[in-house]
């Protein structure tokens, strides 16, 4: 992989639990880590859904290496979330990092 192709700026979001003013505990994704990141667009489909037509795609993030990345996190790129289904150390070189992630978007809220 040529350093040009990590050109895309994403955002790794971990799920977090906090106290509000009123004292209940309360889910927010915070922000953890931004990378530079090449991008591809792997496949996509829709389906009907509850009476709505969902969209579903698959996108393949390739990063460079780093330690506490795991599935429970999601990806922010370009104000669309992105939940990660697979990680991946290519050749467990610890040089890069190849991230199978589904975005869905729902019609008919």
């Amino acid at each position: 992989m040529e350093i040009g192709e990590l050109r895309h700026k994403i955002t790794f979001q971990k799920l977090t639990t906090a106290t509000n003013e009123n004292g209940f505990e309360v889910e927010a994704w915070e922000n953890y880590k931004t990378v530079w990141a090449a991008i591809t667009n792997l496949h996509g489909r829709e389906y009907f859904e509850a009476a709505a037509v969902q969209k579903e795609n698959t996108v393949k993030f390739t990063i460079r290496y780093f330690k506490g990345l795991d599935t429970s996190m999601r990806i922010l790129f370009r104000g669309t979330e992105y939940n990660i289904i697979s990680i991946d150390n290519i050749k467990y070189k610890n040089k890069y990092i190849e991230i199978k992630a589904l975005e869905v978007e729902k019609s008919g809220q």
